[in-house]
């Protein structure tokens, strides 16, 4: 049997990785400035992560939503700690479009609306109301194209009240710093009135952290620059180092009941342990701390580049937008300097999400690759 063939693959194939580094199978070593989609949040194979999973899947592994499970409420209580979210309720699923699909699904019971609305250049994920939100025709099934969904510019506050004083709107879902889309990102005063608009016309406002969230923005979430209150947050990537987990926090003004919501792995022995162990990493180190002081640093070293057109991004969640298309900028740094960075739905922009216990002497490394290739153009 062959696998279905919807990867473009770059021929590397990695056996080990230890903090900032991974090494394929011919023993290569490359620096990593992606994360694997921002996935790695403490540094690959850290030892509180691989002890904390291996400890616990020797005394269990898994059992269902049917029991107690205890380590979930150390993840909720942990988290809240952490993140400052006070009185927020944990749901726990796998993924973070299984976490949108839940949240909205919630918003829709929460106010019996049908409409979303979501903003271009957005991503939320390739599920089925998910996707519909999602600002890219070519992965929308005609399935899911059934869902009602506005799109609006970041920004456009008027288009949204438009839309939202109609009473047809159940959620508002919004990335904070765009993912995907190019780490656009708009002004508090858009936020503030998003929330504002959403109170006013009874809409949910969900905040999408599933890539910006568990500190990557040197906050806990991206939303708290703004001083704003979500009635959902999804969280997903970074909070697993890896281990497939993904949840929402719910504003307690939503009610839940038997049955509400579901799953069958969500919230399983294994990753809460694993979300645990990130949790307690993230703080002993202080990464948030790390992720504001790296940015800073990356962000004066890019000024001296040429042909760049703008930095992007706040915290360890970066972009340099160049003046030209950086597909191949992107596989000289990997096969010629062996690092591997990221790209956007922008085709110039070049992405930077690397674990946040990254230093400045892989900043260096990067900015000297990146240097060599430009001044060769």
């Amino acid at each position: 049997m062959s696998l279905f063939n919807v990867y473009p693959l770059y021929d590397i194939t990695p056996v080990s990785a230890k903090d900032m580094y991974v090494y394929d199978d011919k023993n290569v070593k490359y620096l990593d400035l992606y994360g694997g989609h921002a996935v790695i949040s403490i540094g690959h194979s850290h030892p509180k992560y691989v002890n904390a999973i291996s400890r616990q899947v020797e005394k269990l592994g898994f059992y269902s939503n049917a029991i107690q499970n205890p380590l979930q409420v150390e993840l909720a209580d942990k988290l809240e700690q952490l993140s400052g979210c006070k009185d927020y309720h944990l749901f726990l699923c796998n993924s973070g479009a299984e976490a949108n699909e839940n949240a909205l699904k919630l918003a829709s019971f929460h106010n019996k609306k049908k409409k979303i609305l979501a903003f271009k250049n957005s991503f939320h994920g390739r599920t089925s109301a998910a996707v519909a939100a999602t600002d890219n025709p070519k992965i929308v099934a005609p399935i899911n194209a059934q869902q009602e969904v506005d799109f609006v510019e970041l920004g456009e506050l008027k288009t949204v009240e438009t839309i939202l004083k109609q009473n047809l709107t159940c959620a508002v879902i919004v990335e904070f710093i765009q993912g995907v889309g190019g780490l656009d990102q708009s002004t508090t005063e858009f936020y503030q009135g998003l929330e504002k608009l959403c109170k006013q016309y009874n809409t949910a406002l969900i905040a999408d952290e599933v890539q910006s969230g568990f500190g990557r923005t040197g906050d806990f979430f991206a939303f708290q620059k703004h001083n704003i209150t979500p009635d959902i947050i999804s969280i997903a990537k970074g909070m697993g180092n890896g281990f497939p987990i993904g949840g929402i926090l719910i504003h307690p003004s939503i009610e839940a009941s038997f049955g509400l919501l579901g799953t069958t792995f969500g919230g399983n022995h294994l990753a809460c342990a694993a979300t645990l162990s990130v949790l307690e990493v993230l703080e002993d180190e202080k990464l948030m701390e790390n992720a504001i002081n790296i940015s800073y640093y990356f962000q004066e070293k890019a000024k001296a580049l040429p042909s760049l057109k703008s930095i992007k991004g706040r915290g360890l969640m970066m972009g340099l937008e160049f003046e030209f298309p950086i597909s191949e900028l992107r596989k000289k740094l990997i096969f010629d300097h062996h690092i591997f960075t990221g790209s956007a739905k922008n085709p110039n922009l070049l992405r930077i999400l690397p674990p946040l216990t990254i230093q400045e002497k892989h900043i260096d490394l990067f900015f000297e690759a990146l240097k060599q290739e430009l001044n060769e153009k």
